[in-house]
């Protein structure tokens, strides 16, 4: 199944500067694992934002919650979350 997902991260300014980098680097290598593994399809950040715009591959929406919530910055994210199928008018025979 597809999911589109919409990721605002709002990092507390007083959180400890180690501590975010340390969430982030963590982030940046679930991300990739998770690209690599074909999970995780697409991502684009959204200029001028902390923030992204995520295609998942996943077999579920509950994979999808399960995904998202480990995400190491999970605890920081308004996350919005849209179901997508295949569009009748596309002239791809696949979903890239």
């Amino acid at each position: 199944m597809l999911f589109q997902v919409e990721m605002n991260l709002q990092i507390p300014h007083d959180l400890p500067a180690e501590t975010a980098k340390a969430l982030k680097a963590a982030e940046r290598q679930r991300a990739q694992e998770l690209q690599r593994a074909g999970l995780w399809r697409h991502l684009w950040r959204h200029a001028g934002r902390y923030a992204n715009t995520s295609i998942f591959d996943v077999e579920s929406s509950q994979a999808l919650h399960d995904i998202l919530s480990e995400l190491p910055l999970f605890p920081f994210m308004d996350v919005k979350v849209t179901a997508l199928c295949r569009h009748p008018s596309s002239v791809h025979d696949d979903d890239r």
